[in-house]
């Protein structure tokens, strides 16, 4: 299984990366996980976007869904467009609504704005989802809003990915003994930091150890916090790789 970040930048995109996007490939299957603000032109670096055969999101904050409304554009309206199928998108049940306001300008035209056309919309389960030889088993994290994190199993190994959450139970099952922690680290630790919203390395870490993960991708730093803080911190924790991710790179796993 090969993970390429295209974009690891929390809350806004940065100046050295798009906001949050990571596509996962095996075995000639290609799926991404969340695709925000300036993920699309990084994933066409990488692979035709008509080549991907599913979308994952774990929330419907712009940060990790912006750019839906681009490749909405790219696949309606390419002028030489693959044959293809509708790709499936996996997501918190208002998606439909939410990504037909990001795609109309008006109230009138996303009052007949269907994007089922290209896209078969599938509310995000509690049962795994298979798609190629990639299971995804989606659990709810504590966040501001209807928020996923996703294991994903292929080739006999699992990638844990938080998507955006605080601190709660459900993290050390997403994680439990995940070759890889693909985590929000969103900030360095604070004593006041608010419920329910983001992880600091140090908590980042400490699922991972709790959860016996073997390797700790930290991601989703906002580009006024100090990343080698943050990734100080996490290795003060957890004792195996700690590494902070970056736009563009990829990893085995």
């Amino acid at each position: 299984m090969k993970l390429t970040i295209l974009g690891c930048s929390g809350s806004i995109p940065g100046p050295d990366s798009p906001s949050s996007g990571y596509l996962l490939e095996s075995g000639g299957t290609r799926i991404v996980l969340d695709l925000g603000n300036g993920t699309l032109g990084a994933l066409q670096r990488f692979i035709d976007p008509f080549a991907l055969d599913a979308l994952f999101f774990s929330h419907l904050h712009p940060d990790h869904c912006a750019d839906f409304g681009a490749l909405a554009v790219l696949r309606r309206y390419h002028p030489n467009p693959p044959e293809h199928a509708r790709l499936p998108v996996i997501a918190p049940a208002n998606a439909p609504e939410r990504f037909a306001a990001l795609y109309a300008p008006n109230a009138e035209e996303q009052a007949e704005t269907d994007l089922s056309d290209v896209f078969e919309f599938i509310p995000t389960p509690v049962e795994p989802v298979r798609i190629g030889p990639f299971e995804v088993q989606a659990m709810p994290v504590a966040h501001l809003c209807e928020a996923w994190g996703f294991r994903v199993a292929a080739e006999g190994k699992v990638l844990a990915y938080t998507g955006d959450t605080g601190p709660c139970p459900q993290l050390a099952e997403l994680a439990a003994n995940a070759d890889v922690l693909l985590s929000e680290a969103s900030w360095a630790d604070f004593p006041d930091a608010p419920d329910g919203v983001h992880l600091s390395g140090r908590q980042a870490a400490e699922v991972a150890k709790t959860a016996e993960a073997r390797r700790l991708l930290l991601t989703h730093v906002v580009p006024w916090a100090d990343g080698n803080a943050i990734l100080a911190e996490a290795e003060a924790v957890f004792d195996g790789p700690v590494e902070l991710v970056a736009a563009d790179r990829t990893y085995e796993i």
